[in-house]
């Protein structure tokens, strides 16, 4: 893993962004959401045998496979299941919104009502891999939101069925029904709707390149949570921590894929070689170890600051996934973090606890967004209405005034709406 200082870093290994144009990958998606608004429920099936060699007989996942999953996952599983959840509800009902209403003097009410979405679709990667966390992270937000019918789309497996941890998950977590389908087509289905799928009004959760375009390109027929990039890892070092913990938590990253990052900055120039050595040693026992490898090369970097004002300075450029403060007195660092996904305090508080049991939302923005958006929750599964109401008496004494206002933008019908009523 290479260590380079911040000017180094600065010129050669910016973060990309997210939103790099990939011509021909839309063009695909593109023809992908067309076919299924055309066809409905035969493009799906045509596109789940061609991308996942599956022929289909039902879309929708059956009682009867919720029951099967149910028995071969293990007790332990479900435990850790009920678990995470109760955590992560806990922390999540916390961020619920109220409606509310102001009173002012000479008859004027003005308020803010708050109301969930009605139906969300969530899309959790299948196939070869489980994401049962996604369904929590996803599903438990929108439940305490109250949205009134939350969905599944997520890819089935080679043998047609959809990965049983999966559908267990979604039953502890409220979900009402479960689509075998995935890829930009599910989005699609999603977003307009198929003989078999009444479309959602929001779509939430990760995917692949084409998963992630397709929302992009549904965006505004629908409402989406964010177009997430390559997971990403920084972590701020000093000389109180543990090598062996940082160098684990930057390949739980890069065992993400060959394009997540993972970077280490540190004041500390005898401690980030000590680091570089401790990842090379750990990827010899890694079972992903040649995604994790690909990730380090192309990615991974340590970078050695002058300062931690320095550090500080790169690391809210970078505006990171996560965050880690593995130092001495995280908490005095706190409030000099102006952007970053999550923020993770000291030793024992890695990304993987995050990722399952710790309670917040791990779907986070990526690729530098964090400096502008913030991590899933109940508030993105909620729409707020203003309340206006005025009495007659109130409308007399600001009606001169918004008279003035319209005719000042040239708008002669506002100020006509207004001024029919005048001392009516």
């Amino acid at each position: 893993m290479r260590v380079i200082d911040t000017e180094t870093f600065l010129k050669e290994c910016k973060l990309k962004s997210s939103q790099d144009v990939d011509f021909e990958l839309d063009r695909t998606v593109l023809s992908i959401i067309e076919n299924v608004r055309k066809k409905g429920d035969a493009a799906l099936h045509s596109y789940t045998e061609q991308f996942d060699g599956v022929l289909l007989t039902e879309i929708v996942v059956s009682e009867n496979e919720f029951i099967e999953a149910n028995e071969a996952v293990s007790e332990s599983f479900r435990t850790a299941i009920r678990r995470a959840k109760e955590r992560i509800t806990a922390f999540h009902f916390e961020q619920k919104e109220r409606s509310w209403f102001i009173g002012e003097k000479d008859g004027v009410l003005l308020g803010q009502q708050v109301t969930p979405i009605e139906r969300v679709g969530i899309y959790v990667p299948g196939g070869k891999a489980a994401y049962p966390s996604t369904v929590l992270m996803n599903a438990l937000p929108a439940k305490i939101a109250g949205v009134e019918q939350i969905v599944i789309a997520t890819p089935p497996q080679p043998d047609g069925k959809v990965n049983p941890y999966v559908l267990v998950a979604a039953k502890e977590a409220g979900v009402d029904r479960v689509y075998k389908m995935g890829g930009a087509q599910a989005i699609a289905a999603l977003a307009y709707g198929t003989e078999s799928i009444e479309r959602v009004m929001k779509i939430t959760g990760p995917g692949n390149a084409y998963v992630a375009r397709a929302k992009k390109w549904v965006f505004g027929d629908v409402a989406i949570d964010m177009i997430a990039g390559p997971s990403e890892i920084c972590i701020v070092a000093d000389e109180t921590a543990k090598v062996e913990y940082v160098a684990a938590d930057l390949l739980s990253q890069a065992e993400h894929d060959e394009r997540a990052t993972a970077i280490c900055i540190t004041t500390n120039k005898k401690f980030a070689h000590k680091l570089s050595n401790e990842v090379q040693k750990q990827l010899l026992n890694l079972e992903r170890a040649s995604i994790a490898a690909s990730s380090i090369e192309a990615q991974g970097r340590i970078i050695v600051t002058n300062s931690i004002e320095e550090s500080l300075q790169l690391l809210n450029d970078i505006a990171p996934e996560h965050l880690q403060l593995m130092v001495n007195k995280p908490m005095e660092l706190l409030p000099k973090i102006c952007n970053a996904g999550a923020i993770f305090l000291g030793n024992y508080s890695p990304e993987a606890l995050g990722d399952y049991m710790a309670g917040p939302n791990h779907t986070l923005p990526t690729s530098g967004t964090a400096a502008f958006s913030s991590p899933l929750g109940v508030y993105d599964f909620v729409k707020r209405s203003s309340i206006i109401h005025f009495t007659n008496e109130a409308f007399n004494i600001v009606a001169e005034d918004v008279v003035q206002l319209a005719a000042a933008e040239g708008l002669a019908g506002h100020a006509n709406s207004i001024s029919i009523r005048k001392g009516g």
